[in-house]
């Protein structure tokens, strides 16, 4: 049997793909939910630029063995980067497990030559990765920066979660998970045909718990909310996704969705109406709970708490783990390798400016009250 390398560049095309797609999806086991093609040909419709579509597409014997989904980019340099954009938090290539070795080794021939005009940008590549496969195989220019910083849990169900916190720290937290029922807190999830009715009800409570309060202005973008009532019936249906409903007196007062791969689920986003905290239910323990029914048992799966490092989600002692972001040229593209390096280092010494400022604030706000408290 013969293994082809061919370039997708239309939407149509890309769309359906849909069979063999999933069959690779499924036999991939490091991919996450965010390379499911629900998401990503979604994502192409809301976000996608006409003309730029790139997706690799490897074949043994006429079956899908490997695919590197991009999209070209023209600035700060001409760059091939991962289709998913800034609303997908890991970013990765598929490869068949039974074709591993073959299948990484055309993909990357695959992308060699792509890489004649353009820089590979992988970013937001999480730990053990299959692009990571890509990465040792290249020959020519390369390297490998930190990207964003998540945090994860092991696949456990909530009381065994709980056994990894300080005594005291469990003690409230199990109060909490007790207010919960006190409150008449019923997790109900929702069937695929309900989907959009109650993603509806997801970003009307996001936008109301936000209000007022600094927010991720994309959630509130109508492109955001046409790519989630596309994308997430399918992947419901499919298995990768959950959408729960918390309810308290038949009332909707809260909503999450959770994607789901196969060894990894992420709490992506939730809604939750004010009432809740004046009932004072703990919002963040009432969506671990539910979250970590879909972690532990026959299938386990590590929760992840996705991009960013906010402090609320310390609080179940998660391990920290930082995304990579890889960068692959061949000689004709190396300059444009060395200027986006120097672009990584000047958004680094940006981004340490910003949080040295910060704390600095942070420190003289504490002076000035103590100071006032003396006094």
């Amino acid at each position: 049997m013969t293994t082809t390398v061919g370039l997708c560049v239309d939407e149509a095309e890309f769309a359906s793909l849909a069979g063999p797609w999933g069959r690779l999806y499924r036999a991939c086991g490091e991919a996450t939910p965010f390379q499911s093609h629900a998401w990503l040909t979604s994502w192409w419709r809301s976000y996608g630029r006409p003309g730029r579509l790139r997706v690799l597409l490897v074949r043994h014997g006429g079956e899908l063995i490997a695919a590197a989904p991009l999209t070209r980019v023209h600035g700060p340099v001409p760059a091939l980067r991962p289709l998913g954009g800034a609303i997908s938090d890991f970013a990765d290539v598929l490869l068949d497990a039974g074709h591993r070795d073959r299948a990484a080794d055309a993909l990357t021939e695959g992308l060699r030559g792509l890489a004649r005009t353009a820089l590979i940008d992988f970013r937001e590549a999480r730990p053990g990765s299959c692009v990571e496969s890509v990465y040792e195989r290249w020959r020519g220019p390369r390297r490998q920066l930190a990207d964003s910083r998540c945090l994860e849990l092991p696949p456990l169900p909530v009381d065994e979660l709980l056994k990894r916190l300080p005594s005291t720290t469990a003690q409230r937290a199990r109060a909490k998970l007790r207010k919960l029922t006190a409150a008449g807190v019923r997790a109900r999830v929702v069937p695929a045909d309900e989907v959009e009715r109650s993603l509806g009800t997801l970003l009307r409570l996001h936008q109301l718990q936000w209000q007022g309060r600094k927010v991720t202005s994309e959630h509130l973008r109508p492109r955001f909310r046409e790519h989630l009532l596309r994308s997430v019936r399918p992947m419901v249906a499919a298995g990768d996704a959950v959408v729960t409903e918390f309810r308290v007196d038949d009332e909707v007062l809260a909503a999450d969705l959770t994607l789901l791969s196969a060894r990894l689920a992420g709490g992506y986003l939730y809604g939750a109406h004010p009432h809740l905290r004046e009932r004072k239910v703990d919002v963040a323990t009432m969506l671990l709970d539910a979250c970590t029914r879909h972690t532990s048992g026959e299938h386990p799966r590590t929760l992840s708490l996705l991009r960013g490092d906010e402090p609320y989600k310390h609080h179940w002692r998660p391990e920290q783990i930082t995304n990579r972001r890889f960068l692959l040229a061949r000689a004709s593209t190396a300059p444009l390798l060395a200027a986006a390096l120097g672009e990584a280092a000047a958004r680094e010494w940006a981004r340490r400016m910003r949080q040295e400022r910060r704390e600095r604030a942070e420190r003289q706000e504490r002076a000035r009250r103590a100071g006032g408290a003396a006094s």
